[in-house]
Order: structure tokens, then C-alpha cells, then sequence
């Protein structure tokens, strides 16, 4: 076994849905000012019941079953997320207890908005060193526990959710090289911080980094899976809002690929944003079996990651 691969994916968004009018009830805002600025109409968020864990754990239960795996085959379970309150046990240990999942290596990245793919590399690294035979991989935040809800800039974009994946062994590599980074002197534009932890972000110095530095990385991520732009069928960026996502798309140069745009129904997610959108494209048929996606995550440090994987 000289590669890796997706044997599944899975998502789950927390039942309430707050609608751009819901907004519009709490803060000085119009579903028109929102929907000109990011392009989000609804998003997911989780109860005061609902822990990070709990999220991660119901979207890791759907791709274990659509792997037709039992718990005991995972050997690795890594969580990424920017939102858990506590520091230990940490939610890949909570996952693990939640699911049964007997004696697993358990981590938490914390790489934010590009959390998914940094964890998706990490477990293909493992795998194809011999260290894992089976991992579970999964972004999962609850943006709303660090969300000032009065903060109009800011409360419009999140939402809740986790999506994961299954990866193991493979005789093909099916998870191409990551091509990962970051500009640790402009981590300051996007922030978690303080006592009570807040989200905080410099918006047009996130969207000027990311639609004019990000292509030419993204293509880069390509070239080393020995694609071209043009060769992918589908593209899954960090949901971050749909005035980054579609200018970006369009630069990579993918033209006949599939561009995700579910920030639309559950706006920003973080690490949660791309499994979450990637599982429902699967879900939906919009991409088939083996066809290869573009995963590339951006946000908080500014760090990004990008890998090509084959559609399970």
C-alpha cells in the first residue's frame, strides 16, 4: 500500500436554521445588505446542548457507515477545530468515546478555516508511512459559541457544522501532494480571541490576500497532482463567503469544474466548511466516483492548504 484514499464522506448541520430576516431582528442589517456583500441566505446553528463533539461525531457516524466500517477499524481520529472550549480531553478523544472507537491515536489541529485539509494531509502522511491504517478526518466548529451577535460585520457570515472523512490505505495514491503555508505577519487579520473568546477579522485584507495570492497557489496544488486546472471536476474552497469564493474559482482556471457554494445555505463553518461541502456535493451526485476535486482551505494565520483527492 503505497497511497491513500477517501473511502467515505459525512456531514451534519445542527437542526436551527437563522435566516438573513432573523438577522435583520437583531442587528442593523437587510437579507439585501447581506446577500450583496457575502452571498449568504441561511446558516446552522448548534444549541447551548450541541458541544463541538457532538457535531463532529454525528457527521463522523455517517462516513463511517457509508465506509461500512465499524468503530474498532479506526486507528487514528483527528478533529480540526478552532472551537473547543476545553483543552482537554481533547474532541478527537470525545469523538472516539462517543463513537466506540477502542484504542485510536487522537488529535486536535487547530488551523481554523484551513483546518480540514492541514488534518486531511496529516492523515495521509500517517497512513502512507505505515503509522495508521485507518483515519478518521474531520473538521467541526461551533462558530456561534465565538460570535458577537452584535456585531453585524461579523454575525452575518457564521454557521455551525462538521463534516469528516474516511481515509485509508490504498495501492493508488488518491490524495495528492498538500501544498501548505502561511504569512504569519498577517495572521492578525483573522482572530479568535480574548475572554470571551470573540471572532474578529480585517475583511478586506482577508479578501485581497485571497483573491489575488491564493490562484496562483491553488494551481500549484495541481501541478502537483499532475493536473491541470482544467482537469478537475469539481472545486471545494474554504466557504468563507461568495465574494471570495467565486473570483478565486474563476483564477485557478477551473473551467469545468463543479464550484461549491454551500456558504449560501450554512455561511461560514470554518474547518467544518469543506468536508460539509464537499460531503454534500457527493451526497447530491454532482460529482462522481474517482473524479478529482481541488480541497484548498484558507483563513486564520493566514494559513492555507490544498491538496487534489479522488471523489469516494
Amino acid at each position: 500500500m503505497n497511497g491513500s484514499r477517501i473511502a467515505a464522506v459525512g456531514h451534519y448541520q445542527p437542526a436551527k436554521v437563522l435566516t438573513n430576516e432573523d438577522l435583520a431582528g437583531m442587528v442593523d442589517t437587510s437579507d439585501e445588505w447581506i446577500m450583496s456583500r457575502v452571498g449568504i441566505r441561511t446558516r446552522h446553528i448548534a444549541g447551548p446542548d450541541e458541544p463541538v463533539d457532538e457535531l463532529a461525531a454525528h457527521a463522523a457516524a455517517k462516513a463511517l457507515a457509508a465506509a461500512g466500517l465499524a468503530p474498532g477499524d479506526i486507528d487514528l481520529v483527528l478533529v480540526a477545530t478552532s472551537t473547543a472550549i476545553d483543552r482537554s480531553p481533547n474532541m478527537a478523544a470525545r469523538v472516539a468515546a462517543r463513537l466506540g472507537i477502542p484504542s485510536p491515536a487522537a488529535m486536535d489541529l487547530n488551523v481554523v478555516c484551513a483546518g480540514f485539509t492541514h488534518a486531511l494531509a496529516t492523515a495521509d502522511h500517517a497512513v502512507r508511512a505505515g503509522g495508521a491504517v485507518r483515519a478518521l478526518v474531520i473538521g467541526a466548529d461551533k462558530m456561534s459559541d465565538v460570535t458577537d451577535w452584535s456585531d453585524r460585520t461579523t454575525c452575518v457570515l457564521v454557521g455551525d457544522g462538521a463534516g469528516a472523512a474516511v481515509v485509508e490505505a490504498s495501492k493508488e495514491a488518491c490524495i495528492g501532494p498538500v501544498l501548505w503555508g502561511s504569512v504569519p505577519e498577517m495572521g492578525h487579520a483573522v482572530r479568535i480571541e480574548g475572554q470571551p473568546a470573540r471572532f474578529a477579522q480585517e475583511g478586506q485584507s482577508v479578501y485581497r490576500w485571497a483573491t489575488t495570492q491564493l490562484p496562483a497557489i491553488a494551481r500549484q496544488a495541481c501541478e502537483r497532482a499532475g493536473l491541470a486546472p482544467q482537469d478537475l471536476a469539481g472545486v471545494v474552497l474554504h466557504q468563507a463567503n461568495l465574494r471570495i469564493i467565486e473570483p478565486l474559482a474563476e483564477k485557478i482556471g477551473a473551467v469545468n469544474a463543479v464550484v461549491a457554494r454551500d456558504v449560501a445555505e450554512s455561511g461560514n463553518t470554518s474547518a467544518a466548511s469543506i468536508p460539509l461541502a464537499f460531503s454534500k456535493l457527493v451526497e447530491q451526485g454532482r460529482i462522481s466516483s474517482g473524479d478529482p476535486v481541488l480541497l484548498f482551505g484558507f483563513g486564520g494565520n493566514l494559513s492555507y492548504a490544498g491538496q487534489v483527492v479522488r471523489c469516494p
